[in-house]
């Protein structure tokens, strides 16, 4: 009698526990994605092909992991592409719960992560 009571307790916390280890995954995805964008977009030779490989990175990081991440942007700050500045690349997207839950926990999470990369003090630039 008394396991018919705590059954639907026990299936909430298995479902919080899923959640929140979903969240955290997510979370994971995203600090990769940024980690790849700024990558790519250090290699790049000018500015604006480093926008456009930074965003592509990104959004084959997350594709390719299967993440519920929804509208994802990439902000970038390139300091002009100089040999040894820094990239930096900030990846925000939308997390979905709603497909887990079913329940009254909040449907959407904003995720966000920098991530920073030297450029090849090596390098030539783009003529």
């Amino acid at each position: 009698m008394e396991l018919v009571l705590l059954t639907p307790l026990l299936v909430l916390m298995l479902l919080i526990v899923v959640a929140l280890g979903r969240l955290a995954d997510a979370r994971l995805v995203v600090a990769d994605a940024a980690h790849q964008a700024a990558r790519a977009a250090s290699l790049a030779r000018t500015e604006h092909a480093a926008h456009i490989q930074a965003l592509r990175a990104a959004t084959a990081t997350l594709k390719e992991t299967g993440a519920t991440c929804t509208t994802p942007s990439v902000h970038l700050t390139t300091g002009g592409l100089a040999p040894g500045t820094k990239v930096s690349a900030k990846v925000t997207c939308t997390a979905t719960l709603e497909d887990l839950t079913r329940m009254g926990m909040p449907g959407h999470v904003r995720l966000a992560n920098t991530a920073f990369s030297v450029v090849d003090s090596f390098k030539g630039r783009a003529r």
